[in-house]
């Protein structure tokens, strides 16, 4: 007699209030997540974080295991925590052609389970990697630079709310239309014409998800669930530098999948060595027709261009301006900026770095101030803001890679410096480069070769114009020209704060206008504020938006006639 078969869980019944409520946050666009941002154990557990520390710490100098991945042999250990020690972790190596060939062996029952079935096996997950957050913390943490509670937040709960928020997307839009419907047309002689359809989401294909150095989950969640939660399987390609945290998601993502009944190939994790280059290898295979990726202007316009096989999602770089023209709040102001250019030492996609300012000044509440004097006075509230050495550190973080360090050399060199940058010795890591902001001041004439690049790190530039006319119309050119993910505006008058939306309407980018509290331009909640836009050359996606999700999938129909006498009783 043939043994019983376990049963298999029904993740969607499970979670289908939690999935009915993200898809009704994402039309309210009100303050709303399912996953606590504080790493309190009151709220994750008395042993949550000890065991979370416990489970990173002993993944360290050991190979990562992922029980029946494709592939042979084994990538050597790559990342280094920008705290001072290697990691020493090495893991599973697939080639291009083995991935495809697993993930394309696993598609078929996913694909025939439907939105619904695909949707709560995706918030299993996304429960799961919650329950992780602390692992996860530490593994990003140690693998980007971010100090600890940014790395939990941004790491864990607000990247699960940007998956989550995909996921939402995804489930409703393929739910738009009936799965089934009684076509009748009336005729003039004889019965009506009656047909069945059906109409079934399919997606596109295997999906290819490029992950970057500074924000691997984080940016990395909503290409992932997005795709799944559309029918494709997903090869995780993460940067050398930041595999742990991805890695970690791939195997809760594969001890779900398998749990459900589906082959765990449908999440693959394609970790390589540095000089591998295996990204552009995948993004030109033919089989590979959705692509995610986070990182440099030049492989995303590479992408966008060559991979023509495949729908491309990319977010790079830009230039993320504010336009200063008055203020009734400059101590406000000068704190909420000097946080903006601090937080993670500048190493965010969002941070600000071309400050638009008069020449002449701008009106305060403690009277005009030159451009000259809003350099100076920026760096004294940096200086203020950094002036602890355990503060300085949880605020800045650490420096990721040698790239951000050149630049910050680079940027000293100008011979423009209103604040240098300095080295902040870290309290509990004395090896780790940490780093305060750098603020040049330039001339908007002058310095345009200088300004009109993307400086990614603590460097930003104070540039005086003509008047906030003129400002305004750089801020317009600029980003259409180089495209920006932020910008602001700070001014008292309602004309200027109209002439300002406008200018971001025409370069396509999001705006911000008087932010002095505890509100920063450089960071965006889920299932409220939309990340990215298409609208100009720093992406060419939304996090999250309905057009995020419908490339990854088209509706299939079939029909077939109705007997008559079938028809004649319907």
């Amino acid at each position: 007699m043939p043994q019983n078969l376990p049963e298999r869980p029904d993740f969607f019944a499970l979670h289908r209030t939690l999935l009915d409520q993200a898809v009704a946050a994402t039309t309210r666009r009100d303050h709303w997540t399912p996953y606590p941002e504080s790493p309190s154990t009151k709220i994750y557990g008395e042993d949550a974080a000890k065991n979370g520390e416990a489970a990173f710490r002993g993944r360290i100098g050991r190979h990562f295991d992922l029980p029946g991945h494709p592939g042979h042999g084994v990538v050597p250990s790559t990342e280094a925590s920008p705290y001072g020690f290697p990691l020493g972790i090495t893991y599973p190596r697939v080639n291009p052609d083995e991935a495809v060939v697993a993930a394309k062996d696993a598609t078929g029952p996913w694909r025939n389970a439907g939105p619904d079935t695909r949707a709560g096996v995706a918030a299993e997950i996304l429960a799961r990697l919650n329950a992780a957050s602390f692992e996860i913390a530490h593994a990003v943490q140690h693998t980007t630079g971010q100090a600890f509670v940014m790395a939990f937040q941004a790491g864990g709960p607000h990247a699960q709310d940007r998956g989550l928020e995909a996921v939402a997307y995804a489930w409703a839009e393929q739910k738009r239309h009936p799965g089934a419907a009684r076509w009748s047309k009336p005729q003039r002689k004889g019965g009506p014409l009656v047909m069945d359809k059906k109409f079934t989401p399919v997606g596109r294909g295997l999906a290819l998800l490029i992950a970057c150095n500074t924000f691997p989950t984080w940016n990395g969640y909503p290409g992932l669930f997005a795709s799944l939660v559309t029918g494709n399987p997903v090869v995780v390609k993460p940067h050398p530098g930041a595999v742990l945290p991805l890695a970690i998601t791939v195997r809760v993502a594969r001890e779900v999948l398998a749990e459900a009944g589906f082959d765990p190939n449908l999440v693959i994790l394609a970790a390589e060595s540095p000089e591998e280059r295996t990204a552009s290898v995948y993004a030109l295979h033919p089989d590979v027709r959705i692509i995610d990726f986070t990182g440099s202007t030049a492989f995303g316009d590479w992408l966008e261009t060559h991979a023509r096989q495949a729908a491309v999602y990319t977010e790079k770089a830009g230039l993320n301006t504010v336009v200063l023209d008055s203020t009734d709040d400059y101590r406000g102001l000068l704190g909420n900026l000097a946080f903006s250019l601090s937080l993670y030492s500048g190493q965010m996609c969002t941070t600000p770095q071309n400050l638009l300012i008069p020449h002449d000044g701008f009106a305060t509440d403690q009277g005009l101030k030159s451009a000259d004097d809003f350099a100076a006075d920026l760096g004294a509230a940096l200086d203020r803001l950094l002036g602890d050495p355990a503060r300085a550190a949880g605020t800045l973080g650490a420096i990721v890679n040698d790239g951000v360090r050149e630049r910050l050399e680079e940027a000293a060199r100008l011979g423009r410096t209103a604040r240098a940058s300095a080295p902040v010795e870290h309290p509990e890591h004395p090896d780790a480069v940490v780093r305060t902001p750098l603020v040049a001041r330039l001339d908007a004439e002058a310095d345009r070769e200088t300004y009109t690049r993307e400086w990614f790190g603590p460097v930003s530039f104070v540039i005086g114009t003509d008047s906030t006319e003129h400002s305004l119309r750089i801020f317009r050119e600029t980003v259409r020209e180089n495209g920006a993910l932020t910008a602001a505006v700070h001014s008292t008058s309602d004309e200027v704060l109209a002439a300002a939306e406008l200018a971001a309407l025409d370069a396509g980018v999001h705006l911000s206008a008087n932010l002095t509290g505890g509100v920063f331009v450089n960071q965006s909640a889920a299932f409220s504020d939309f990340h990215g836009s298409a609208a100009n050359p720093a992406a060419s996606a939304t996090l999250s938006d309905p057009a995020f999700v419908t490339g990854r999938f088209v509706t299939l129909q079939s029909r077939r006639p109705v007997p008559a006498e079938e028809s004649a009783h319907a």
